[in-house]
């Protein structure tokens, strides 16, 4: 069933309950600021809107595919839309980023934009604002996007080495993330609200169904219940793009469901399953669980913000590529 929703209702529905503080900070992050093209392009935003709202209307799981893309994007060199780039050897070919997609859609937003503000919108804020209503197209929250990025000019597989992966265990997750100035709190937001839409392969349950930490057996905190499902759906030795949902029985609408399903053993990666190893993490998991749904879908707009300004490239670094898969 697709998705269907009143943009603006349900935009000022969410921005209600999101708090004064998380208002103030994404006004102005860094040199971004919010409606940095009010002038030099004021339809950008409504024009990388309708190419999401057109793509998530023909599949829902697109969505997760474009808020995979900007995850993946400014955990390598910052949110400058290198990861687009077209080159031998490019960071897209890095294992962590195996299965990134969405290219396209970016592409036909830059190109609409071309045709009318020819040079102005650089491709890393078209990620930016596109995950954006990604997120929105499946009842996520709205919220305010700071843009002003520039777009980088490297991209190479060697720069793309440290990206999280599935199996890295809760210490090396955390570190992962801190390295980029992202707090525990951020990590299980980003992770849980990055999963609680869209499907893994079975390429990336194999070690934790059949070999977790070299056992040969599978991680132990999977839910019994939930166990003979997976192995069901990736049997050992089947297929591996075969696909399953991240948020078992909630793949499709943005809410706090994965936050339960981690809590009692339903997550279905090992990256997710292991936020629930140490005991911050844990404490944070816990304490959204007790809280109404808008607490988590605030704190993870915040989050996102706070991502979305990592390393990026403003006033007259990078360039404002005319291609989003060339360099000028």
């Amino acid at each position: 069933m697709l998705v269907t929703y009143n943009l603006k209702a349900f935009a000022f529905a969410v921005t209600v309950i999101m708090t004064a503080s998380l208002l103030r900070c994404v006004s102005v992050v860094g040199q971004l600021r919010v409606g940095f093209y009010a002038k030099t392009c004021p339809s950008a935003e409504s024009i990388i809107r309708k190419v999401v709202q057109d793509s998530t209307a023909d599949d829902p799981k697109i969505a997760a595919v474009l808020l995979r893309l900007q995850f993946h994007d400014c955990f390598v060199q910052g949110c400058d839309a290198s990861i687009l780039i077209s080159t031998e050897h490019g960071e897209i070919e890095a294992g962590g980023n195996l299965g990134v997609g969405g290219f396209e859609i970016v592409e036909d937003a830059k190109t609409q934009l071309e045709g009318v503000c020819p040079g102005v919108v650089s491709c890393a804020d078209i990620v930016a604002l596109a995950a954006r209503d990604a997120v929105l197209s499946v009842q996520g929250p709205f919220y305010e996007v700071p843009t002003g990025r520039r777009d980088g000019r490297i991209s190479s597989v060697s720069l793309a080495e440290n990206l999280p992966e599935v199996d890295d265990p809760i210490d090396i997750l955390k570190s992962k993330f801190n390295n980029k100035g992202l707090s525990d709190t951020d990590l299980v937001l980003l992770s849980a609200g990055a999963h609680t839409i869209g499907l893994t392969a079975c390429f990336f349950m194999q070690t934790r169904l059949y070999n977790f930490n070299s056992s040969g057996g599978s991680d132990p905190a999977i839910n019994p219940e939930l166990l003979p499902q997976l192995q069901a759906k990736c049997p050992l030795g089947g297929d591996v793009n075969v696909k399953i949902p991240l948020d078992w029985g909630s793949e499709l609408t943005f809410d706090d469901q994965i936050l339960r399903n981690i809590k009692n053993g339903f997550g279905v990666i090992a990256s997710d399953a292991r936020l629930y190893d140490d005991d911050n993490t844990r404490r944070i998991i816990d304490s959204y669980v007790g809280l109404a749904s808008a607490d988590f879908m605030a704190d993870f707009a915040g989050a996102m913000v706070k991502m979305g300004n990592i390393d990026v490239k403003t006033g007259l670094e990078g360039e404002i590529r005319r291609d989003c898969r060339r360099v000028n």
